[in-house]
């Protein structure tokens, strides 16, 4: 039986654990070549997926990487990889502040750039950027890190409204909070109580379950959704 996305090469950046890892094993489970990224050459990839070595925090490592995924052939792009730091908003630092945005904003963009001529020439391709609750609402500290997937946001709205008549659909995944090893770090044990008990269902989301959407935006089901931000955060920002 062939499987939904045989035949498709996918990109998943950071996907080496969490959020990215899930997902780069949901579409090889359904039959794409899936290569994925992470800082460390030599980081291990899911079984079946391919590694690729990035900095997106270094601009010319970034464009360079950008310029080879364009040769590629790849025919879905879920732009994963990002990089965060709480802070009040008058100790931000500017480089922390900076980093922020060549991860989370300039790097999807420099990706999406290189990637949309042959998604167009196919006349096939999907795109999922993936935001935050906090590229939505935002709270205190997330300045920065706000700033970023707002902006992250904002590049979905345009290139969906600019690439939908290729056959390629833009969307933007926005998590709640997940229970990986970065929200843990960021947050610690207390954090993380105080925080579950503001989400309506009770607990963190299972990375698995950020993957199935993630799925379905890149799979063959869909065929019209496009410039869309699909939040799943266990009715976070609704409450």
């Amino acid at each position: 039986m062939k499987r939904p996305l045989s035949g498709r090469k996918a990109l998943v950046t950071g996907g080496t654990r969490g959020i990215g890892r899930a997902i780069a094993q949901r579409l090889r489970d359904a039959g794409a070549k899936v290569t994925v990224t992470g800082t460390r050459p030599g980081s291990k990839a899911p079984i079946g997926c391919a590694y690729a070595a990035a900095d997106f925090g270094d601009d010319a490592a970034a464009e360079a990487f950008a310029a080879w995924a364009g040769r590629q052939g790849f025919g879905i792009l879920v732009n994963n990889a990002g990089v965060n730091k709480i802070s009040p908003f008058a100790d931000i630092d500017a480089g922390d502040y900076d980093r922020i945005q060549r991860v989370n904003l300039r790097a999807p963009f420099l990706l999406c750039r290189a990637l949309l001529p042959g998604m167009a020439k196919r006349r096939w391709g999907r795109v999922v950027n993936v935001t935050s609750v906090f590229g939505v609402v935002s709270r205190e500290g997330r300045g920065a890190y706000s700033a970023s997937k707002f902006g992250l946001d904002g590049l979905t709205a345009s290139l969906a409204a600019e690439a939908a008549r290729d056959g390629v659909l833009v969307n933007s995944l926005a998590p709640g909070f997940v229970d990986t090893d970065m929200t843990r770090r960021i947050l610690g044990a207390a954090g993380v109580q105080k925080l579950v008990a503001r989400i309506p269902i009770g607990r963190l989301a299972r990375p698995a379950e950020i993957a199935a959407l993630a799925y379905w935006l890149c799979s063959p089901d869909n065929t019209y959704a496009s410039g869309q931000t699909f939040l799943i955060d266990g009715g976070f920002t609704r409450v």
